[in-house]
């Protein structure tokens, strides 16, 4: 008998992608990059868009799982100042932590923290 390895993921699963955005404030930025374990570390294929007044951003799609990043501020690697969770790196800095939920991921966790309402009165 053959064995299927993904008998237990739902058909499709792996090509789920969510969509993410990443936004940045910085005054003085004359260019803004973000790298990581989703791109290869390579900062020219995540390029920021400026929205003016120092504010940038970036919208993508990333499958469901954790991801490490840095943004690249005019050539300078750090951490996203707005993300909670880091790790160090082994360069002596800090990555963040990017965490992408599945969308039945997001309603579950929704759903437990809804009140109970009880409807038979």
């Amino acid at each position: 008998m053959k064995h299927n390895n993904h008998h237990h993921n739902a058909p499709g699963a792996e090509s789920q992608l969510i969509p993410v955005r990443f936004e940045f404030t910085h005054p003085t930025a004359a260019t803004v990059c973000v790298a990581g374990t989703f791109n290869h570390w390579q900062p020219e294929s995540k390029t920021l868009h400026s929205s003016g007044g120092g504010r940038w951003w970036k919208e993508t799609t990333l499958a469901p799982g954790t991801y490490e990043y840095c943004l690249i501020v005019d050539g300078q690697w750090m951490p996203d100042p707005l993300v909670k969770e880091t790790v160090a790196n082994p360069f002596g800095g800090r990555n963040s932590v990017l965490k992408v939920n599945s969308p039945e991921a997001c309603h579950l966790a929704d759903a437990e923290n809804l009140p109970f309402k009880n409807t038979n009165k």
